[in-house]
This record gives C-alpha cells, structure tokens and sequence, in this order.
C-alpha cells in the first residue's frame, strides 16, 4: 500500500544539515532523521560495544530473539522454541520465510557460524564473554577447546539448538545483545574486511546500509527481504551524530532531527518549557561510572580507591550539574531488577561532610594534602554532561590534596582507548543493562570481560561469580549469590559508581511507537512518523 503511494508523488527534496550535506531519495518516502549522541565505530556485530551501536545494529540486523518497542521479548529470526526440563538445552525453530537482503535463506548453520566466530579469539570480540554460558563457549575463546565442541549445533537448516554449562535465566535477555546476532559466512568469506561497507553489507533485519559517511550521518534503507517489511513504515532511517548537545537541540527546533537520544541536562528546566511533552525523561536501567586503573600505582591501593570515591559527592551532582535527571549510585547494579537487592556502598548512608573528614583522614596518611596533592587525571568523551560532571569533582577532591587534571576525547575515541587497556588514572564509563539482571552489571568487571577497564582481577570475586553460575536452577540463592559478590566489587571498589541513570530523550511529536521504557530501546521498525 505504502510502495503505491509513494508511486504516486515525486518530490526531489535537498536537506542541509549543519554537520553536512545529503540527498533524502527522489522519491517521497518516509524519512526517519535519528539524531545520535556519538558515531558508531562498526557495524559487524561482533566488534561493537556502545548503546549507540546497538541502536543501529538492532535496525540492521535480527538476532534468534528480539525486544518490542516496550522492550518485552518478542520472537526474532526464530519463531519459536522449546527449553529442556532441566533449563539447560535450547532448541529454536527459525522462520522458514527468514531471508539475508541477498535473497539468500537465513539457517541455522548461520547461528552456528556467528556463535563461533564470536568466540574466535582472531576477532577479538569485546563481547565474547557474553556466551560463556554456552557449554566450550569460554574453552574455545581461551584456545582450551574447539569450536565443534561448543554446545551449538544444527539440527537441520532451521532448527538451532543451544546447550547451557548451567542453567542460565536470562539467556532469552542476553540473545537480544548484538553480540549474538547472525553473520552472513558467505559474504564475510567473499568480501573479508570490506564486507561491512554500505552495498556490501548483508544483513537480516529490517533495514540494509545504504551510506555512511563518518561523522556526518548513516542512511539505512528498507529491507525488501525482511521476514516483516509489511509492517516497517519508514523507508529511509539517517542515523545522525551530534556530540554536542546544545547543538542537536537546536537541530530539532530547527526541524532537522526527529529525535535524539540525549539532552543537555543544564537546560532541563528550559527544555521542558520549550518543548513540552516531547521531553522524554523516565528510570532506565543504567549506571553512569568512572573505571579506575587498578593495576596501577597508586590506584591498586584499595584504601585509597575507596577514599576517593568517598569524597565525591554525588548528591551534588544529580541535582546540580544533572538536574535531578539522575540518581546518586552507590552500586554497579542499579535498582529495580525483580529479586535484587543491589549491594550499596558502606558509607551510603553517612553525610557527605562525614564522608569528606573520613576521606581526608586516608589521604593524609598516605600523605597527600594540598601541600603535597595526589596527581589525578579523570578521562571523559565529549558532552558537556560528562564535562561538569568532571569538573565538579575536580572542585570536590581539590581541597582533599587530590590536584585532578581533565582530558577529554571524542566517544569513538574514548571507548577504543579503554578497550585497548590504554594507560590512564581514572576514566568515565557507563554501563546499560544488556538484559534484565543482575549479572550484565557485574559481569563487566570479571578478570575476562572485554569491558573490565579497570583491569580489576580479585580471585575471590570470581569465586563468588562462578557459585551465582552454579546456583542458576535456585533464582533466589542466585540473587543472594550475586548480591554477595556484589558486596566484593564495591567494598574493594573495583570501579566507582556515581549515578544511576534515567533515560533523557528528545522526541518530536509527530513520532508513533517511541514508547518509554526501562531499557530505552526503540526499534524504528515499530516507529512511524505523521
């Protein structure tokens, strides 16, 4: 029906944006312009790790089991399936209508494929963890075992079964992650490095990549082959970076965004007088953290660590500097989560000048003072967010004898330096659920999680880990198990846990089936424009 409409008129139409310029089709199909935070770095699912990414590659590609527009699971590329007795062994039915955008079939071997290939320690896949669960997944990502011994295997071209070492609750969650998504082998074979380049790209979902000129915007264009196309209302969706919030505030008055996943939180109380309702702004599973190098002196001090994560005063910064658009964290996993009970910080509950005289007395006795101030350099990506953030504890820890210096990098930039265990003091991260449970938060901090920036390697906190794994049949041990290692991680402050988030989104009014949730995911298949 849409196809015959657009047949029907013909409009050329030129946009200018302030980062660039690009064509919108010659045709008048509906255009979706989805303003971004930060550029992504990839599209091979395997090699991204970012919310920014995700967004795209949710678009792009459709994984065994995805999410709604409320973020609830739905059936993805499989349609349905079974789980064992036991909750060890899954078995996937694949849609027998599930084609790539090359016409080709998707099958089961393609899982097979893509769950091997994460593992393979050649592509270095920051995610590789996150199918640990699989029974020789983590054998064979630690060369102690072979690929054909992982517990993933093709029944018949549509029929995938996955077996678990353990009972694991939140697999159906995890396999809505990129990171579990298929690959075509065929074009990664044909094409090797260039097989993520827009006209090369084979993808399974509802849209394909048309354009992506760095910096400036990615156009994806409706998939024909998808399972669904029927439903999928945009025809073209421009996924446009804007690091600079201001800016995109501006951009969408000005009527060149559709919507952005960010706001300039300093302007809340403005925005939200200004732009009424389509300030979007709710609880969303997230914790805004710094990572701090704990393998490296003088930071793989505990007592110190735990000193300046003390002195920091976080209520300060929710209110002043986020506009109560956040919440003082005390814990890597954020409230929330049904059956946990997150393990706060010690001190949580002290005044914060209590705090301060507590923190001040650690440092001294280490010999830090203003005279003689410990050196610190807090690294943090572009965003004026994280910039006033940064610059209030710098104000907070000055009077301590902590003399902190401020170093600030693109996004892309940024995380690839954390990802490559670059050498830094202290660095500002963020951690959104990947599903609904405990261990996404606190799986990122184990010794062989691609996400530990803070190189934290405690043997008792994998211990701790490893007996919540094994308790996966008892939910409620399972939570107790996790609470405790939980009270490891923050009692040795593997990481500092500043904030807990809220999403803050921009959304025009003239957008349908942006629905707010917890997760703050937004399919544009679901989304439709006036």
């Amino acid at each position: 029906m849409l196809k015959n409409m657009l047949k029907a008129t013909v409009l050329a139409t030129t946009m200018t944006l302030a980062a660039g310029t690009f064509l919108t089709p010659a045709f008048a199909e509906t255009v979706y312009n989805r303003g971004t935070a930060a550029e992504s770095e990839s599209v091979d699912p395997h090699k991204t790790s970012t919310v920014y990414e995700a967004n795209v590659l949710r678009d792009l590609f459709q994984g065994l089991v995805m999410q709604d527009e409320k973020a609830n699971l739905i059936p993805g590329a499989a349609e349905s399936w079974t789980v064992s007795d036991d909750g060890t062994v899954y078995t996937f039915k694949l849609r027998k209508d599930g084609k790539w955008s090359d016409g080709s079939p998707v099958t089961a071997d393609d899982f097979v494929y893509a769950f091997h290939r994460l593992e393979d320690p050649a592509t270095g896949a920051e995610y590789a963890s996150m199918l640990y669960p699989v029974k020789g997944a983590e054998d064979v990502n630690t060369k102690k075992g072979k690929p054909e011994d992982m517990g993933v295997k093709a029944i018949d071209a549509n029929t995938l079964e996955v077996t678990l070492k353990a009972p694991t609750p939140y697999f159906l969650e995890m396999l809505t992650h990129q990171a579990t998504y298929p690959v075509s082998k065929a074009s990664i074979e044909k094409l090797g490095a260039d097989w993520i380049k827009p006209g090369n790209l084979v993808s399974n979902g509802a849209y394909t990549l048309a354009e992506w000129v760095p910096n400036d915007h990615m156009k994806l264009v409706k998939n024909p082959k998808f399972w669904d196309a029927a439903t999928v209302k945009f025809d073209v969706v421009n996924y446009i970076p804007t690091e600079d919030r201001s800016s995109a505030m501006k951009r969408f008055e000005a009527g060149e965004l559709d919507s952005y996943d960010d706001l300039p939180t300093e302007q809340l109380a403005d925005l939200k007088t200004k732009f009424g309702d389509q300030i979007h702004v709710g609880p969303y599973l997230g914790t805004y953290y710094y990572a701090i190098k704990t393998d490296k002196a003088p930071w793989n001090n505990p007592e110190l660590r735990n000193a300046i994560s003390m002195a920091i005063d976080r209520d300060f910064i929710a209110e002043k500097v986020w506009q109560n658009s956040m919440l003082p964290g005390y814990s890597m996993v954020p409230p929330g989560i049904e059956g946990y009970t997150p393990a706060m910080a010690k001190y949580a509950d002290m005044p914060q000048i209590d705090r301060e005289d507590a923190a001040k007395k650690i440092l001294e006795k280490l010999g830090y003072t203003p005279e003689h101030p410990l050196k610190m350099e807090i690294r943090y990506n572009t965003s004026e967010n994280h910039k006033n953030t940064a610059v209030a504890i710098q104000e907070q820890l000055k009077p301590l004898g902590v003399d902190v210096t401020l170093l600030n990098t693109d996004t892309k930039t940024h995380y690839s330096f954390l990802e490559q265990k670059g050498d830094y003091d202290v660095a500002r991260a963020a951690w959104i659920a990947d599903y609904k449970d405990p261990e996404t938060f606190l799986g990122i901090t184990r010794k062989a999680s691609g996400n530990n920036y803070s190189n934290y390697n405690s043997p008792q906190y994998e211990a701790a880990m490893d007996k919540a794994a094994a308790a996966g049949g008892k939910p409620e041990e399972r939570m107790k198990d996790l609470s405790a290692a939980e009270r490891i991680l923050i009692d040795d402050v593997g990481q500092i846990p500043l904030l807990y988030y809220s999403y803050h989104d921009i959304v025009s009014s003239k957008l349908h089936g942006f629905v707010d949730n917890v997760m703050d995911v937004h399919p544009s298949r679901f989304v439709s424009k006036d």
